[in-house]
């Protein structure tokens, strides 16, 4: 297998069980897929820049699911990849603190061996502009 299919194969697991988190808030398969000195990116709020470590990234997850009690659910949309990293472009939908969510967005995750080391994460919204 190539190092860009490996890395594909890896990071499409890895999202399977991202996806899994975001619709049940169950995300310990992806934990155990994040190496220890992970790092990830986040635009907005308490997460805001860059966050690093995988107990952080424990902390973060957690968090989403409080956001979205109900669980998001994803329409995946692109994937694009390289030697190390690979781009997921979806779309999402569910319920932000009891309302009405819909949102773009992309995920990037970088691999290393069998794990993921990092992630960046990019939104927009998905809404109606007046």
């Amino acid at each position: 297998m190539t190092t860009e299919a490996n890395t594909l194969a890896v990071a499409q697991q890895a999202f399977t069980h991202f996806e899994h988190g975001l619709a049940t808030g169950d995300w310990q398969a992806f934990f155990d897929m994040l190496t220890d000195d992970f790092s990830f990116w986040f635009p907005l709020g308490k997460f805001h820049g860059l966050n690093i470590g995988k107990d952080r990234a424990i902390e973060f997850f957690h968090y989403v699911s409080e956001v979205y009690s109900n669980g998001l659910t994803l329409t995946l949309d692109r994937v694009t990849s390289n030697e190390t990293t690979v781009v997921f472009e979806f779309r999402d939908e569910g319920l932000m603190w009891g309302n009405h969510y819909k949102n773009r967005v992309a995920v990037s995750f970088d691999i290393r061996g069998n794990k993921i080391c990092g992630y960046r994460e990019y939104l927009g919204s998905d809404g109606k502009s007046n």
